[in-house]
């Protein structure tokens, strides 16, 4: 080893080491604020004497008195936010399931509940308290603004669906913040049955067939491009170039950039792929065509030739077939129905510029035949249990 390494070697385990004490701190807050919300919810529940005494002012009362304890973050909003968190999680399990050579197992009991410790025992004992927190801490993987992020979901299996993606993805608050605005679980779910959309909440996105990369819609709010017709093909392309990084989480797990107007030649003739990405977890090339306007069954017969292109001379034996994925404006599903055979590996999903309505897609998901968690009108809130 020679004086770089060592110095390299320094900063690399200061830093390893920061960020697992921060990693530390930030899963203490979350353990913490769940205990205070449990404390709240079992006070508040403890009988008549209670309740008469202190009503709607406890936590009023709680957040004045501790800080005159020296207490920091308790302010009456954020205790009542602390409440919300432990109603939401009271019940709960590890919050990604486990995983054995890249498949998932599900678990036994996804809403398994914690062992029962009183809440009076822990004030006579306050060793229990170790004891618990020891035990929360296998059990929240995320920081305490995701979980305030999270609590903006109403929706139970909505809700686990982004904390197991955000989990899995190391995802920072930003981007799960921007994820939920998007509305990843409803344009999921749009391309899903019955089945699809409760495997979404108990195991995440699970990539193992060319249908699971599609989104309905994809969106790009990101390329800060206007709604309107003054744009190309080419600006399109070149602000998701501009702005790679963005579009690589939209497209989701396991894709890897290879070109930009990617050349074959056939027959002397020369053709160019808008964009060319490779998926590790599906083991194939997956090919973007950007149509700026409406698809055309020349759009499709155009896909089907580059597709067929690369399965017959790009990809290798142990390669999966190739995967078309043509982005418009506009499309009509009967055409891409009736141009495509029925076990083709070509998909047509349209984009927009701008951050979809939450309405209007579970709106889709309600006019979709027998789809998705919208056939129960009664929405699972906060206070209801996992």
């Amino acid at each position: 080893m020679n004086y770089k390494q060592l110095l390299a070697l320094f900063k690399e385990t200061h830093l390893e080491l920061q960020q697992r004490a921060a990693r530390s701190v930030d899963t203490s807050l979350v353990i913490r604020n769940w205990l205070f919300g449990w404390y709240i919810v079992e006070f508040e529940q403890g009988g008549a004497e209670r309740t008469e005494l202190y009503g709607k002012r406890l936590i009023d009362k709680l957040s004045r008195e501790l800080k005159t304890l020296g207490l920091k973050g308790i302010s009456s909003t954020s205790l009542r936010q602390c409440r919300t968190f432990y109603l939401a999680y009271k019940k709960i399990g590890p919050a990604v399931p486990a995983q054995s050579s890249n498949a998932r197992i599900a678990l036994p009991e996804i809403q398994q509940a914690l062992p029962v410790i009183s809440f009076d025992a822990i004030a006579i004992a306050p060793k229990m308290l170790q004891e618990l927190s020891a035990k929360l801490a296998g059990y929240f993987s995320l920081g305490w603004t995701h979980y305030v992020a999270l609590l903006t979901i109403t929706n139970a299996d909505e809700r686990r669906f982004y904390e197991i993606e955000a989990s899995e993805n190391s995802w920072g608050a930003r981007e799960l913040e921007r994820q939920i605005s998007a509305s990843l679980y409803e344009r999921l779910a749009l391309s899903r049955d019955k089945e699809g959309i409760r495997q979404l909440s108990e195991k995440g996105l699970i990539i193992e067939k060319p249908a699971d990369v599609i989104k309905s819609p994809f969106v790009l709010e990101f390329l800060d491009l206007e709604e309107k017709n003054a744009y190309s093909e080419h600006a399109l392309e070149t602000a998701i170039i501009d702005h790679l990084e963005h579009f690589l989480l939209e497209l989701g797990k396991g894709f890897l950039f290879e070109a930009r107007q990617k050349r074959f030649t056939f027959d002397n003739d020369h053709f160019y792929v808008d964009l060319v990405f490779y998926n590790r977890l599906l083991r194939c090339y997956v090919l973007i065509d950007l149509k700026r306007d409406k698809l055309t069954h020349q759009d499709l017969g155009q896909m089907q030739m580059y597709v067929n292109y690369f399965d017959r001379y790009v990809k290798t034996e142990d390669e999966l077939p190739t995967i078309g994925i043509l982005l418009c404006h506009r499309k009509h599903d009967a055409l891409v129905e009736l141009t495509l055979p029925k076990d083709s590996n070509i998909f047509a999903s349209k984009y927009q510029l701008y951050l979809p309505s939450k309405e209007e897609l579970k709106k889709q998901l309600e006019e979709a035949a027998g789809i998705g968690h919208c056939e129960n009108p009664e929405q699972e809130g906060p206070d209801d249990v996992r």
